[in-house]
């Protein structure tokens, strides 16, 4: 086990970088070596990130110091792949990827690198001895944590899902849907049954069950910023205390998924790495609520909680985060 991971971060000027970039700095195991954007190049990172504003003096930079531990790649989607081959990284380097290009097994092998992907719910061996990791998608992370326990058990066939997201889902830059004067007083569905998490949340309902699982997906556009809240129906012979008692033994050792027997709200899990689960049974149909924070365990949090499981850490090291509940 290593006293101190030494990590870099490419494309540290975006919400996930941001994100990334404040749960480091209060790492006691880190030192973030880097924050790398071409655009932002030797201006201080808490100018962009007003948030880290007397947290530190890191400045970007537009090179690459190869004396680290691990790579964040916090780039737009279709772009790390671009990144590495643009870039030689030394293979001793671990690298954990945010964005969707290493998410499938069909593209998990890339250079002389294979990617395992990321959700410790699913994959905690094989994450423990990974050098690579491809970090879920944050739609996807919510879906599946609704999803697993059952596929554990065969128990997934058909399913239909909603989930609305906050505005931050969409990426810094601007477009007629992220303005404030459109998202606010506004939602909307979109991407409906064809959104791009699919093919990874088949794929892992799949590697748990043979059973022939489909989930049917419509996401919404919210009128907040961040948060995920996904609500998954599908049919059910299992009596409401008998899926409790199934989900709360699949997550017994997983410490940032937790079961409530109450309501659950978007407000429990921002700025924390939780997601948090509710059921509900009307007749032969059972309805999985999950909320969390697409930037903590939809993305950063995550690529954080990899990083430590990766390097032989406790999972919640630098991740015990107090919700915004008010």
């Amino acid at each position: 086990m290593k006293a101190t991971i030494k990590v870099g971060i490419i494309g540290g000027a975006g919400y996930t970088g941001g994100e990334l970039i404040r749960l480091l700095l209060h790492h006691p195991r880190v030192e973030i070596s880097f924050v790398h954007s071409k655009s932002n190049a030797g201006n201080p990172v808490h100018q962009v990130h007003e948030d880290l504003l007397g947290s530190t003096t890191l400045q970007f930079t537009d090179s690459i110091d190869q004396n680290i531990d691990v790579l964040f790649l916090c780039l737009g989607h279709g772009e790390s792949s671009k990144f590495l081959q643009e870039n030689t990284i030394s293979e001793q380097i671990n690298i954990i990827d945010l964005a969707n290009d290493f998410r499938l097994e069909s593209n998990a092998n890339f250079q002389n690198r294979k990617f395992v992907y990321g959700l410790p719910e699913l994959n905690f061996q094989q994450i423990a001895s990974a050098k690579n990791i491809a970090n879920p998608g944050c739609f996807a992370t919510a879906i599946q944590l609704g999803l697993l326990p059952l596929a554990s058990k065969g128990l997934v066939n058909d399913v239909y899902t909603t989930a609305i997201t906050g505005s931050t889902g969409a990426g810094q830059s601007l477009s007629a849907t992220s303005h404030f004067s459109w998202r606010a007083n506004n939602i909307q569905a979109y991407k409906t049954l064809t959104h791009q998490h699919l093919g990874e949340i088949h794929q892992s309902l799949h590697q748990l069950s043979s059973a022939k699982a489909s989930v049917h997906f419509v996401p919404w556009r919210g009128d907040f910023t961040r948060g995920i809240f996904a609500s998954s129906t599908l049919s059910s012979t299992h009596s409401i205390e008998q899926a409790i008692a199934l989900y709360k033994e699949y997550y017994s050792e997983h410490p940032f998924t937790v079961v409530s027997e109450k309501q659950i709200a978007l407000k429990q899990v921002i700025n924390t790495n939780k997601a948090v689960i509710f059921l509900e049974q009307a007749n032969d149909k059972l309805v999985v609520h999950t909320a969390l924070d697409n930037l903590l365990k939809g993305a950063s949090g995550q690529a954080v909680q990899n990083m430590n499981i990766m390097f032989g850490l406790e999972q919640t090291e630098g991740l015990q985060l107090k919700a915004s509940a008010f």
